[in-house]
């Protein structure tokens, strides 16, 4: 399976250490991107920038559609886009879906990482939670002059939480005047969902790794912990009681400070 050339946005100065954030399924470098702002540009004085770069994983945001994914196949886009950039001593940061990436990039190319920030995501296979967004996705009408509060409707009938809809409502864009578009690939992301959902390889990380672990979550348990320990030895997990899944956009200014911190 060939690699394809992802789209990223790139913030703060030239020759900072490298941070490069992976988002989460149905997601895209948007959701990260007032995170990224403030490690690029702080807001207090005297605190160090980053050279960051907010990647669309293939198949989200503005990177091409295609024909097929899985952990191995997205790590490798990720690998021949530092390949491309130069990158080295990187600070990968990953979130859901984009830190499994981050995860499996570190099993294979180690050597092109300082650290690895895993947000919210254990390296097991999770439970398929998401088919009525699938289903939401695929179904939704956007037939020529339909308008986006018409396909918010429709999207709210299937999916429940108001949050959620928000966030998928980012993947939506006028693809001509009068004709919007989704900009994630529903239709493979439904086919090859259980390789999304799947486990990671068993292969151990020997990359410090800082695994940030929402409270409220159901994606890192701590039945989950002891194996984490295991496979990646250097791991340290901290946890942010107050947040869910989404830690990133709930607690923003924590996830910073121990990006700051490593």
């Amino acid at each position: 399976m060939s690699t394809v050339d992802l789209h990223y946005r790139r913030m703060g100065p030239e020759g900072a250490p490298v941070i490069m954030v992976l988002h989460g399924l149905f997601g895209t470098s948007d959701n990260w991107g007032s995170v990224g702002k403030e490690l690029a540009e702080p807001s207090l004085p005297g605190t160090p920038a980053y050279d960051v770069l907010l990647v669309d994983l293939r198949d989200h945001g503005r990177s091409p559609h295609t024909e097929a994914t899985s952990y191995p196949i997205m790590a490798a886009d990720v690998h021949a886009l530092v390949e491309r950039l130069g990158l080295h001593d990187i600070i990968l940061v990953g979130h859901s879906m984009g830190g499994k990436v981050a995860m499996v990039f570190a099993q294979r190319w180690p050597e092109l990482l300082r650290n690895l920030v895993v947000v919210d995501i254990s390296p097991r296979e999770h439970e398929n939670n998401h088919g009525h967004i699938i289903e939401a996705l695929l179904t939704a009408e956007l037939n020529t002059g339909t308008t986006r509060k018409e396909v918010e409707a429709q999207m709210g009938q299937r999916v429940k939480e108001p949050g959620v809809v928000q966030f998928l409502m980012k993947n939506l864009y006028w693809e001509t005047e009068d004709q919007l578009a989704w900009r994630v690939n529903a239709p493979l992301l439904a086919r090859d969902l259980p390789a999304i959902l799947a486990a990671i390889g068993p292969e151990r990380v020997q990359v410090p790794t800082l695994f940030i672990r929402g409270g409220a979550s159901d994606y890192i348990l701590r039945e989950d912990i002891p194996a984490i320990k295991e496979q990646f030895p250097k791991a340290r997990i901290e946890t942010v009681p107050f947040a869910g899944h989404w830690v990133h956009a709930q607690a923003p200014e924590e996830v910073i400070a121990m990006i700051r911190a490593l």
